[in-house]
């Protein structure tokens, strides 16, 4: 079976303050990184927060997955309970509407899990003993370890440095084209959106501004546009493009019509 997810006419309100609107998009696949991309207060977490179940509005979430599995969503922010060790956490997870039995099989996930993000070190150490960024690697572990199907992952290398984050992206993206997992990413970072996404997605303003391959979407008039920013797209040989920010599209502007500046 073909894992997918697709939207239709998707929305979200809070009260009467309307987040997101008439967000559709063709299926998005198993196997494929998207790439949700825009400034802050794009609409970005409300609409993982919409696709997970977790808040209302109009329109339609189709989700296909084996028997009806539920997409495993990482927010920006997690609870930490600081009684369990890092190992605890993550077998909680695995165990997750499941029975308590522990066997071999869920050992086996744990440990991976905490090898492929290279934090077996801390496996027996207490939840508020570690950084920030060492916490937002146990998420990450405790999202693997689901074996999720469809993952939404909100800035999930925020807390990261960049050789982390550079591993942690990495590994998303060969876990989701090896198992066949749609990913949803909200990030920050176009380039390396650039680097790992099969898609974008581009939000802005509640709205789907764009949606396709990376090397198409991001653009200096996108960018403009967006992000308000001047910018050019380098493209190496054999690499992955690279956004250079020149500087800001706003203020050239004003220096353009000075009485606009005076107002």
């Amino acid at each position: 079976m073909v894992k997918r997810l697709a939207l239709s006419e998707v929305g979200v309100a809070y009260g009467k303050r309307q987040i997101l609107t008439g967000i559709s998009t063709p299926d998005l696949l198993g196997g494929e990184v998207v790439a949700v991309i825009g400034p802050n207060a794009a609409g970005k977490s409300s609409l993982f927060r919409r696709i997970a179940g977790m808040a209302s509005g109009a329109g339609t979430v189709e989700i296909v997955s084996s028997a009806g599995k539920a997409p495993c969503y990482l927010p920006q922010d997690t609870a930490v309970n600081a009684v369990l060790t890092v190992y605890e956490s993550i077998l909680l997870a695995r165990k997750q509407g499941g029975s308590w039995g522990v066997g071999d099989e869920e050992l086996a996930a744990i440990d991976q899990a905490l090898h492929d993000l290279d934090i077996a070190e801390l496996a027996f150490r207490g939840l508020g003993e570690l950084s920030g960024g060492q916490r937002q690697l146990v998420s990450i572990a405790q999202t693997l370890v689901r074996r999720p199907e469809i993952m939404l992952l909100d800035e999930p290398t925020s807390a990261l440095d960049l050789h982390r984050q550079f591993e942690v992206l990495s590994l998303v993206a060969r876990l989701a084209r090896e198992k066949k997992i749609c990913v949803l990413i909200a990030i920050h970072d176009l380039n390396q959106a650039l680097r790992i996404a099969d898609k974008v997605m581009v939000l802005a303003k509640g709205r789907l501004v764009a949606l396709g391959p990376p090397r198409e979407i991001i653009t200096p008039a996108l960018l403009e546009e967006v992000y308000g920013v001047v910018a050019r797209v380098e493209t190496g040989d054999g690499e992955a493009p690279f956004v250079v920010v020149q500087g800001s599209a706003r203020k050239a502007s004003q220096r353009a019509r000075p009485e606009l500046a005076a107002l």
